[in-house]
């Protein structure tokens, strides 16, 4: 391998912490460039990781706040806007994040930095997860941080679950309203979404874009407790949903049975398995081994479909 003068910078920005994507923007080379740099590096020394025995997913915990369109119009009711009448399109303003199995919120807005940079960040961290959580996510969150993604010139970042607290709140209950405040007053005892007070509404999103510190410390509070009660929402409904992940799948080792008790049986059209329920959050599953003879099986009617 020949050695460039920007390898020395790549390696030094590694060293300092900087992402290869962050690395790649800052010399200006590809992705793909420094990777295959660090690559050819690494593999030959000590420094590679060794293969680590894979414990779980790694669940991410992400809500974001949108800046609001300016249209130039002429009426307060019952207006249509065409696209000629946006003055200034919308972006990305904030994101915190939080994984499952850390106490730490990361937040960043473009306060501190670009909406590029911001999105860099958020990025990362969907390269890293196995799995995102938000309220709503599948609609708004991770659909706006995409077509962002794709308008500020990124490739497509890493194929990534989406589990969303919205869906389960519709599917599992009737609730009065499923709004992220509505549902973590009622259930959550440590964490209620805030309603921003001191900048109620539409205020707080103006008074950001406007550089009001008060405004920008209130965004960043409000955001930050979105993240946190999401997470206490999840660890509450998440149980009562039929459709949630396997997560012991992403673990290397065999599923560890002592949180499980063997509470009966339960019935499909076709089987019969046993029936576990999870001593901690009262989650129900069942077993994998139909247990049905051979001959039991055969003589059962099938439904005509």
């Amino acid at each position: 391998m020949i050695f460039k003068e920007w390898h020395n910078t790549a390696l030094e920005l590694r060293d300092k912490g900087f992402s290869g994507r962050s690395i790649a923007k800052l010399i200006g080379k590809s992705k793909t460039q420094v990777n295959d740099l660090f690559k050819s590096m690494f593999s030959t020394t000590q420094e590679m990781k060794p293969n680590v025995e894979k414990k779980g997913p790694r669940i991410l915990f992400f809500d974001i706040e949108t800046r609001q369109m300016t249209l130039e119009g002429f009426g307060l009711f019952n207006q249509n806007f065409s696209l000629e009448q946006i003055a200034e399109d919308w972006s990305i303003l904030s994101f915190s994040a939080k994984w499952f199995d850390s106490d730490e919120v990361m937040y960043y807005d473009v306060s501190e930095m670009t909406e590029d940079a911001l999105l860099d960040k958020l990025y990362d961290l969907f390269e890293e997860a196995d799995f995102l959580v938000a309220h709503n996510g599948k609609r708004f969150d991770l659909k706006r941080v995409r077509a962002r993604l794709v308008a500020r010139g990124f490739k497509p970042h890493s194929p990534v679950r989406m589990i969303d607290t919205l869906l389960i709140a519709r599917k599992e209950f009737a609730m009065t309203s499923n709004k992220l405040q509505y549902l973590t007053n009622l259930l959550c005892k440590n964490n209620k979404k805030s309603s921003h007070a001191k900048f109620p509404g539409f205020m707080l999103w103006r008074e950001f874009i406007r550089g009001n510190p008060e405004a920008i410390q209130e965004m960043r509070d409000y955001n930050i407790v979105d993240v946190t009660s999401l997470q206490e929402l999840y660890e509450i409904i998440a149980p009562w949903s039929s459709d949630l992940p396997v997560f012991e799948v992403y673990e290397d080792k065999l599923s560890d049975m002592q949180d499980w008790e063997d509470v009966g049986f339960i019935y499909t059209n076709l089987g019969k398995y046993v029936k576990y329920r999870n001593k901690v959050t009262g989650q129900y599953r069942r077993g994998n081994k139909n247990l049905l003879s051979k001959e039991k099986r055969e003589s059962l009617l099938r439904n005509i479909v």
